[in-house]
């Protein structure tokens, strides 16, 4: 089961850590204010979003700061997207 949860090579708590992470550091580039929980939702949805724009790129991600970096992307580019169709564009 941990396999289905998990990005490989990083294991299901480093899934977590990196989640907390992005959905953080996405939450403080895009100005939104949300909880913990939620920051967690985004920087793993992030990190699934991430991935396949890298593989759509064809850029090989290794690693625990890899895997950080392609996962605040894809966080930032969710919540960047919710912004606009939830708000409006400004």
């Amino acid at each position: 089961m941990e396999a289905l949860l998990a990005k490989p090579g990083v294991g299901f708590f480093g899934m977590l850590l990196i989640g907390l992470i992005a959905g953080y550091v996405a939450e403080k580039a895009t100005a939104s204010d949300h909880g913990l929980f939620t920051n967690l939702l985004v920087g793993i949805a992030g990190s699934f979003v991430g991935g396949k724009l890298a593989e759509l790129l064809s850029l090989q991600i290794y690693g625990f700061l890899g895997q950080l970096v392609v996962a605040i992307a894809g966080a930032v580019l969710l919540l960047f997207i919710w912004q606009k169709v939830v708000k409006g564009e400004r």
